[in-house]
This record gives structure tokens, C-alpha cells and sequence, in this order.
């Protein structure tokens, strides 16, 4: 596909979508330096927890396949949810 452009080099919106639409990656007409996902900005959190409980996450940790702060971040997560439902 021929590279349709704005003067700026910026992509034209409707090349964008067709590009998009027929599979074609559209990373390389993206700026992304200063992207950032609304609600989503991180914080660090330090929390201690008694040895069985981590060792409970641990246990679900090994037979999910996942990392220990993800689970951490979807069972808080859910328990929010549930809470504000």
C-alpha cells in the first residue's frame, strides 16, 4: 500500500482505517511518546500481608501460570467491583 500523508507527515484518518481494517500494522503512524490510558495511571503500593496468606496467593500463583502482583491486582479489583455493585 502506497503511503497516502498530510504535509506534517501525518496519516489521513481514512488511510489510517483502511490500513487497520486489512491487517496492515499502523504502529509505525503512531506517536506514542506521550500516550497515556485515562483512570489507568499507576501508583506504587507496598502492602505486607501474614506469611499464609501469601502463601494462599502463592499456591493460586503456581496453578494459574500468573505473576503475584496480577492476581493481587484482579482479586482487588474484583472485590471493588463487587463492593460498589
Amino acid at each position: 500500500m502506497e503511503q497516502e500523508s498530510s504535509r506534517n507527515g501525518n496519516m489521513k484518518a481514512k488511510r489510517f482505517d483502511k490500513a487497520s481494517d486489512s491487517g496492515e500494522d499502523v504502529m509505525k503512524y503512531l506517536d506514542l511518546s506521550r500516550a497515556r490510558r485515562p483512570r489507568q495511571e499507576q501508583r506504587r503500593v507496598n502492602a505486607d500481608f501474614p506469611v499464609w496468606m501469601i502463601h494462599s496467593l502463592d499456591t493460586e500463583v503456581k496453578r494459574l501460570g500468573v505473576a503475584r502482583q496480577s492476581l493481587s491486582k484482579v482479586l482487588i479489583a474484583r472485590h471493588i467491583e463487587h463492593a460498589n455493585a
